[in-house]
């Protein structure tokens, strides 16, 4: 009676971040986050009842036995919960920070190592971001920053039971994950998400030292230079790989040496090869691991013969608990019917790397009736988006890439129609991601009334203050739609000819909008004005090619600390605004990037964070800390 009575109290209480956040008001917050942190280390006793006066009255919460409350914490997975739930008094915060065991940094530079590690003392799994998302488009010098190492210095003092280590956009040298490989003897996980600054000799440590390792991910990879041979470093009685994924990588690699490993790692359910793997050579690797649940292929360059075909085919069909697929380079309509197979269970069907035409994609979707995620080529155009509302009713994330994003003379790829025709078959989709080179006003309204339920909603016109193509008129009507049709809309990407109208109808509906990303669009001032006023939960803003000024920059000042980061480049900023930015919010870190033949006046790539460790010491001469 006791458990059942507690497991419905804890329901109710850690239903919602909203739930903690509306009963965190009541009592006064005692070492909340990391700048408020208990100076005592030691263990606390948590069933002495907490006492607190608020407004004049006293609240006592009642005792749990310490096994109670820690085992239901222990249980909470969110990191957003978790923040939520050390707001309730000082006694959650303590054993919040005891049972915590993953954690989420979004900017290396919003707290330091040491911070870090006096406040959670028990963490075996890290997740860290380090340059903001605009790195990936060159905007930001080479030696920017975000480098790991300071991080794995304080994680192996405090962490040497450090088990998972996932990083993005971060800096990472080869004598950085040969100190990872040698510090940490329970090592079991590594991700590289758009990482840079390692090659063979990083990954070659990995794979001699890291006995336990069940998962090595390389995503994106950003350096070209790195040989195949680190696979021959894995010892021959290594046996734990669950997930190995070196598609970005663009070396080749020796077959013989990675058709031993899968052989010998039976547990392997994730699977993604590079462009150097033939077909011949994928068709065995299935044979050796039917098991597995996600596949990247590698190339489809190779002329196979017809008892080749039908093995790959066979390969294909054993896979009976494949759900995502990804790779398919170069692959043309003889070799499809060889995937039909494995096609019924797939959940997620990547095609960013195959630019298939409509007719191809057409036949290989009517095998795909429980598909809920598809990235797609614009090579599909319109007919194949047909094909897609057509065979995929149950789709809930679509991304369509542009083949060329440079040929502004490009005239096929998708429009709208296209757009309209996905929304009328797949009515639970809530992501969307379309790069198209026309728009009207009419088809977004129509899609967001068929599709209301969009939590992300990024569509990119490529022609840069492009208007609706029928009317002329700006496409402020288009994303006012969105903003008021889509209530759980949480991020939010916009294009073509906008004038402010469409930056008040965002800051006045978007009410769970999270994430901003604008180009080319604005009038004045006003229109970031209206979006800062608005949008309670912003947390990330990005700002490019806009006539956004000092004035708009300012009218921030009380949103800015809630926020995670505010990036404005090419707008019209200057140095003065950012340094009145600076001494009005002096727990911002204001950082000017400059270009080397820039006005000294103007302030040309801006980034703006919270932090409570301080201004960073490792920024280069063209980044100015203000």
């Amino acid at each position: 009676m006791l458990a059942s009575g507690l497991s419905e109290l804890f329901l109710w209480l850690f239903s919602s971040s909203k739930d903690y956040n509306l009963l965190s008001t009541r009592v006064p917050i005692q070492g909340a986050h990391l700048m408020r942190m208990d100076p005592n280390p030691k263990k606390p006793n948590i069933s002495t009842p907490d006492s607190a006066i608020s407004n004049g009255s006293t609240h006592t919460y009642s005792s749990f036995p310490d096994e109670v409350l820690e085992k239901v914490l222990s249980l909470i997975d969110s990191h957003k919960d978790r923040n939520s739930v050390s707001l309730v008094c000082k006694n959650w915060y303590n054993v919040e920070r005891w049972t915590r065991t993953n954690l989420f940094i979004g900017n290396c530079y919003s707290v330091s190592p040491e911070i870090v590690a006096k406040r959670f003392p028990r963490i075996k799994s890290v997740r860290l971001k380090g340059k903001p998302r605009f790195s990936d488009f060159n905007m930001l010098p080479r030696d920017w920053g975000a480098d790991v190492n300071p991080w794995l210095v304080m994680f192996a003092k405090v962490y040497p039971f450090l088990e998972e280590l996932r990083l993005k956009r971060m800096t990472v040298s080869d004598d950085s994950l040969e100190f990872l490989a040698k510090s940490f003897l329970g090592f079991k996980a590594l991700s590289l998400s758009s990482c840079d600054g390692f090659n063979d000799d990083g990954l070659n440590a990995i794979a001699t030292h890291c006995m336990n390792l069940t998962e090595l991910n390389i995503q994106d990879n950003v350096t070209e230079d790195i040989g195949g041979g680190w696979l021959s470093c894995f010892p021959d009685n290594f046996v734990s790989l669950e997930i190995l994924n070196f598609a970005s990588l663009n070396s080749d690699v020796s077959f013989d040496t990675l058709e031993r490993l899968v052989s010998r790692c039976k547990s392997l359910r994730v699977l993604k090869v590079n462009e150097s793997v033939s077909l011949e050579q994928l068709q065995r690797l299935l044979t050796l691991a039917p098991q597995l649940m996600e596949l990247g292929t590698g190339s489809f360059m190779q002329e196979l013969t017809p008892r080749q075909c039908e093995d790959l085919e066979i390969s294909f069909r054993n896979c009976k608990d494949l759900h995502a697929l990804s790779g398919l380079w170069e692959v043309t309509s003889p070799y499809l019917p060889a995937l039909y197979g494995a096609c019924a269970g797939l959940t997620f069907l990547n095609l960013s790397d195959a630019a298939l035409q409509s007719v191809e994609v057409s036949k290989l979707l009517a095998h795909c009736p429980n598909l809920r995620r598809l990235w797609v080529v614009d090579t599909v155009e319109d007919k194949g988006l047909e094909a897609v509302g057509s065979s995929c009713p149950l789709l809930e994330e679509l991304r369509v890439f542009p083949a060329d994003p440079y040929d502004r003379h490009h005239r096929h790829g998708v429009t709208d129609s296209g757009f309209l025709a996905v929304s009328r078959g797949c009515r639970k989709l809530h992501y969307v991601l379309y790069f198209c080179r026309r728009m009207t006003n009419a088809a977004v309204v129509t899609v967001v009334q068929n599709c209301p339920d969009f939590t992300h909603f990024r569509l990119c016109i490529m022609n840069p203050g492009q208007p609706d193509y029928l009317t002329n008129d700006p496409m402020d009507e288009a994303f006012a739609a969105v903003a008021k049709t889509c209530t759980k809309l949480r991020r939010l990407s916009v294009s073509g000819l906008l004038t402010d109208l469409t930056f008040e109808y965002i800051g006045k509906y978007a009410k769970n909008l999270e994430t901003l990303s604008v180009a080319f669009a604005g009038s004045s001032d006003w229109g970031m004005q209206c979006v800062l006023e608005g949008c309670p939960k912003l947390r990330k803003l990005e700002i490019r090619d806009c006539p956004f000024g000092n004035a708009a920059l300012l009218s921030g000042l009380e949103k800015y600390e809630r926020m995670r980061s505010l990036w404005m480049s090419a707008c019209n900023l200057t140095m003065k605004g950012c340094m009145l930015l600076a001494r009005k919010m002096p727990r911002l870190n204001v950082e000017v990037i400059k270009d080397e033949e820039s006005d000294d006046s103007q302030a040309d790539k801006v980034y703006v964070y919270r932090s409570i460790a301080g201004p960073r010491q490792d920024a280069p001469p063209l980044v100015l800390t203000l």
